[in-house]
């Protein structure tokens, strides 16, 4: 059994070199058949360094796609030769023997999950929010965890829904806490609190809730991406 790591990138230069380092260094050969880096339309340095790495390490490959994560994700899973696929995101770092761990859980018959996290920031309360992540409870589930799914499995849920700008990674987890597929593996991935640093983590984190309740009662993607325009991305 063999793992495809897919990772949509759009403007990245700062993180990727040290992703992919990172994803070298801390798996088997043996169980990494290919890392897809879907670019959306970067203008920095990301595609430069993704095709540097790829000259040392072939199982790198850089694809281009429209802008949008599930439409890259989708794009990288399409080609992948991986009977697991793992997307994560360009500034989360996965624990060491990660694709082992990943193994483990999918032949335990754990089709889909992620995770636990840590942010790298000292915040109380996103130390707090980090922790809370090692539970399996829908609410502290989040496209920043990382996400592996049988490639089977995620053909057959039809992939990500690309009508979601944002909220990609919900909607696909939520499918599968409805079909009770979910398991969380309690080893811990490091990702960026860049965003909350940005935008402050009170602020931000008013609006993620805002986004989730939104959807709770029934927000269009169009909907939720507009609010994410106007609060967040702006």
């Amino acid at each position: 059994m063999k793992i495809s790591v897919v990772i949509p990138i759009l403007n990245e230069a700062e993180n990727i070199g040290k992703l992919l380092q990172h994803l070298i260094d801390n798996s088997s050969n043996e169980n990494i058949v290919d890392i897809f880096v879907v670019d959306g339309g970067s203008i920095d340095q990301s595609r430069e360094i993704v095709n540097a790495f790829s000259q040392a390490q072939p199982i790198v490959k850089l694809l281009s796609s429209e802008k949008g994560r599930a439409k890259q994700m989708n794009t990288g899973a399409q080609k992948a030769a991986g009977d697991v696929l793992y997307f994560l995101h360009a500034d989360s770092f996965p624990p060491k023997d990660f694709d082992q761990h990943i193994l483990k859980a999918v032949n335990n018959q754990n089709l889909a999950g992620c995770f636990a996290m840590k942010f790298d920031s000292d915040h109380w309360w996103l130390r707090l929010a980090g922790w809370l992540t090692q539970f399996k409870s829908r609410a502290c589930r989040g496209g920043d965890q990382s996400q592996f799914i049988s490639a089977q499995l995620f053909r057959e849920l039809g992939g990500f829904d690309e009508r979601f700008t944002i909220y990609e990674d919900n909607d696909l987890i939520n499918k599968l806490y409805e079909r009770d597929e979910f398991v969380v593996i309690k080893k811990w991935l490091v990702t960026s609190a860049r965003r909350y640093r940005s935008n402050g983590v009170w602020k931000l984190q008013y609006h993620f809730w805002t986004i989730y309740v939104k959807k709770w009662f029934g927000a269009s993607a169009e909907e939720l991406y507009e609010y994410y325009k106007k609060n967040i991305a702006s």
